[in-house]
């Protein structure tokens, strides 16, 4: 998908939602258990029940690994069902070099080799550009690279301040963006980091984000807005455990449209306030 593409679906949907699917066999509802696959029965369900009100969806690989065999299976199913005006992102965060880094990339992008042909990919760029890069060769592809993320420790690298005061964070992003454009890299951006956002705006200020945290890890849509938002919205807002696990119930699809409507209509106001939509 193409930045422009994606713009237009945003635009189109009066959203810029993303619905995480962290599936965890152990929290979804009990009913499903007897079914041949009831990882990829519930992302079918939750994908039916939203795929109108988001941009995108973020499987995280390791929910789908830690399977073996069957739980790729389930994620190259789950990868089939998404709906192509949809970014598909693969939440891998690979981080390895050369030769490696290329095969990651086929392994989540090129669909004839391993039957996924996902949009993106979440990198971390520790050890530099080829790290990145090869992620780059493939056409309208994405590297979602990890910039400033919201976990407990990710002060011990990330806010690290060199002599002339220049924080981790923003070395990372000024040199990624000399391997790539706003055409295809994004940048992994906390949503608890609030004004933090001003920051990684005087950076990538074209750039689009992807935000975790909103939602049930007390994140406020309202301030990453405030913030974050540019020109083209920018932003791509994830939320996962407070719509995919909004019911355990037989309801859990309807719960789950609910929590993303409820999203998707803050979303509205805040592209109408900004002059967007």
């Amino acid at each position: 998908m193409t930045r422009s593409e994606l713009v237009a679906q945003i635009k189109a949907k009066k959203s810029f939602l993303c619905v995480g699917l962290d599936t965890d066999i152990t929290k979804i509802p009990e009913h499903l258990l007897g079914e041949e696959d009831p990882i990829y029965t519930f992302n079918k369900a939750i994908i039916d029940a939203t795929e109108d009100l988001c941009v995108a969806y973020k499987p995280n690989i390791a929910f789908y690994e830690s399977y073996g065999i069957k739980g790729w299976q389930s994620l190259q199913k789950t990868w089939e069902a998404l709906p192509k005006d949809c970014f598909s992102i693969a939440d891998a965060k690979r981080g390895d070099i050369g030769n490696t880094s290329k095969m990651y990339a086929t392994a989540f992008f090129d669909e004839k080799v391993s039957g996924l042909g996902f949009d993106s990919i979440t990198i971390a760029p520790y050890m530099g550009n080829d790290s990145v890069t090869p992620f780059l060769e493939f056409e309208n592809k994405w590297a979602i690279v990890l910039a400033l993320t919201s976990n407990q420790g990710s002060k011990d690298f990330q806010n690290f301040e060199n002599k002339e005061n220049t924080q981790l964070f923003e070395y990372v992003i000024d040199k990624v963006n000399t391997w790539g454009s706003p055409e295809n890299i994004m940048y992994v951006v906390g949503a608890t980091r609030g004004e933090a956002f001003l920051k990684i705006r005087e950076h990538a200020p074209e750039h689009f984000l992807l935000v975790p945290g909103v939602g049930a890890q007390g994140g406020s849509l309202q301030d990453v807005c405030q913030y974050g938002m540019n020109k083209d919205c920018g932003l791509l807002v994830n939320s996962t455990r407070g719509i995919i696990y909004a019911s355990k119930g037989k309801d859990f699809a309807e719960k789950a449209r609910e929590e993303a409507q409820k999203l998707q209509q803050e979303m509205e106001q805040e592209l109408i306030k900004a002059g967007i939509i």
